[in-house]
C-alpha cells in the first residue's frame, strides 16, 4: 500500500495519471505533505513524497493552480513517477487508501 517515503524522488515526472481528492483527504490517508506552501505563488502548493508497496517512488502534487487551495476543495492531483506503470500502480494504491 502507498506510504510516505524518505527515498529520493528526483527524476519523477508526470505520465498523464491524476486523482481527484481534497488536501484533507490526502492528509488523512498519508499524513502531512512534504511540501506545504499554499500561497499560490509557485507551480506547486502541496506535494507528498511517496512509495508504492514495491518500493517505487512517486509524488502527489497539484500543478499550476496559482491560487491558494482550500483544504476541503476537490483538486485534480498529478502523480509523478519514473514511468507510466509506476504511476498506474500508485493511482491504484492511493485510491484504495482514500
Amino acid at each position: 500500500m502507498a506510504k510516505k517515503t524518505y527515498k529520493d524522488t528526483d527524476g519523477t515526472s508526470f505520465h498523464g495519471v491524476t486523482i481527484r481528492a481534497t488536501v484533507n483527504q490526502l492528509i488523512s490517508a498519508f499524513g502531512e505533505p512534504s511540501e506545504d506552501s499554499n500561497t499560490g505563488e509557485d507551480k506547486v502548493n502541496f506535494e507528498w513524497e511517496m512509495e508504492t508497496e514495491d518500493g517505487e517512488v512517486f509524488t502527489i502534487y497539484d500543478w499550476k493552480e496559482y491560487r491558494m487551495i482550500d483544504v476541503d476543495e476537490y483538486v485534480i492531483w498529478h502523480i509523478g513517477a519514473k514511468d507510466k506503470s509506476t504511476s498506474n500502480t500508485a493511482e491504484d494504491e492511493i485510491l484504495k487508501k482514500l
